[in-house]
Formats: structure tokens, sequence, C-alpha cells
């Protein structure tokens, strides 16, 4: 019975010792924003490493995500013959969940990692501390660049992995399971508002947020050792996507009365 109350006691310090650390790095973040020049450069590199490197597999990840959604659909809708609306099932499906959650856990797993690998392995060694003595403020060098491009990267992501994967839904739907193709597309743009999209956009870029923050964090907090650098990389993954799986619950309640008024 002790060792379980020793237990629970350690997580709940674990926690709130992680949470004040978050919190900090969030004011830190939002300070050097407001405070120092923003490094073009560096949020380019940032750009590419995290959009344009990233474009392949989220769109072939989406389009499959589509593929196989639309097919189960279809399946189910034939029995009661309604095949014509597998169409906005999968749009609004891919709209509001599929899109944005796919497309930040993969994003979660390759950008991550690496920022928290990148940045843990420049703590063992000393290179922050190196940044310091040439006073250069770490936050501002190598969080704020990450953060910015995010802001960027997240949302064209979450609508490439949209449109790839509503897309490769009709060459399943029409072509390969007969469905009628004026029926699909009239009642996929009959249901599908614009608001569905601003909540796929409205997502993804609330998800990029969650993995910039965690990455940099485990980051910049983790032990000057390899094992650290490992462990840190392998946390930044786990918590970035659990942080995702469970935020996603909070945005949707508030991203649908924000824009359907449910």
């Amino acid at each position: 019975m002790i060792g379980l109350v020793g237990q629970v006691g350690r997580l709940a310090l674990s926690v709130m010792r992680t949470g004040g650390q978050l919190s900090f790095l969030c004011g830190d973040l939002a300070r050097c924003l407001l405070r120092y020049p923003i490094r073009w450069g560096l949020v380019l590199q940032q750009i590419v490493f995290i959009g344009v490197r990233s474009q392949l597999v989220v769109a072939v990840t989406g389009a499959f995500t589509g593929a196989v959604f639309a097919a189960q659909v279809h399946y189910q809708f034939a029995r009661l013959g309604m095949e014509s609306a597998t169409g906005p099932t999968v749009a609004v499906a891919m709209c509001r969940e599929l899109a944005a959650v796919i497309c930040s856990l993969l994003l979660a797993g390759r950008v991550g990692a690496a920022m928290a690998a990148e940045i843990s392995s420049m703590k063992l060694s000393d290179q922050l501390d190196a940044l310091r003595s040439f006073g250069v403020y770490p936050t501002e060098s190598l969080v704020v660049p990450r953060f910015l491009a995010m802001l960027v990267a997240a949302p064209i992501l979450t609508a490439l992995a949209l449109v790839v994967g509503v897309a490769c839904a009709y060459v399943v739907a029409v072509p390969i399971l007969g469905v009628d193709g004026a029926y699909y597309w009239d009642n996929t743009q009959k249901f599908t508002e614009l608001a569905d999209v601003g909540i796929a956009l409205s997502k993804g870029l609330l998800f990029g947020l969650i993995i910039v923050v965690i990455s940099c964090h485990r980051g910049l907090y983790a032990e000057r050792s390899s094992f650290g650098v490992g462990s840190a990389t392998t946390e930044a993954v786990v918590n970035s996507c659990l942080g995702i799986l469970i935020s996603n619950f909070f945005f949707t309640f508030i991203l649908n009365n924000l824009f359907l008024g449910n």
C-alpha cells in the first residue's frame, strides 16, 4: 500500500514538473517572438524539412486512408442501398478527423523525433551552452524557427492529406466499386461545407503546435547522456501522439461549436 502511494506521488510530481516546464517554455516562446528578430533563414530551413520533405509520406498515407475508408463505407452502405452516400461520408470524416489526425501522427513520428533528437544531442555536446556564451538564446534560435515553420507547414500538409484522400476515395468508389459518379459528387458537394475544411485546417495547426512544444521541451530538458538522447526522442513521439489524441476530443467540441454552431 505504501509502495502504491509512493508511485502515485512520484507520478503526480512528474506531471506537475512537466506541466510547469511546458508552461515556462510556452511563456519563453511568446517572449522571444515579441522581443527578438525572427531568423527567417532558419524558418525557411525548417519549412523545407517539416513541409517539403514530408509531402510524400503524408500524400501516400492520406491516399490509402481515404481509399480504405471509402471501401469500408461502401460495403456497409450497399446493404442499405445508400452507395451514393459514400462520398459525403468520406469527405466529412476526412475533413473533421482523419486528415488532421493521421497527418499529425506522421509529423510526430518524423518531425517530432528529429526535433527532440537534434536539440538533446546539442545539449549533450554542450552546444546549447556554446550558443549562450555567444549571446544567442536557445529558445530564440532553436524553438522559434520550428514553431513558425510548423504554423505554415502543418495546415498545408493537412490540406494535402485531405485532397489526396478524397480524390482516392472517388477512384475507389466510382471506377472500382461502381458507385454512380454524378450522385457521388453531387452528394459530396451538398453535404460537405467550407466549415468542415476549416475544422481540418484548424486541427492540423493546433496539433502541429502541440508537436513542436512537446518535442522541443523533451530536447531541452533531456539528460546529458546517450541514454537521455534516446529517451527524449522516444518520449517526444509518444507524448506528442498522446497529446494529439487526447486534445482531439476537446478540439472536436470546441471547433464544431465555433464553425458549425452545434
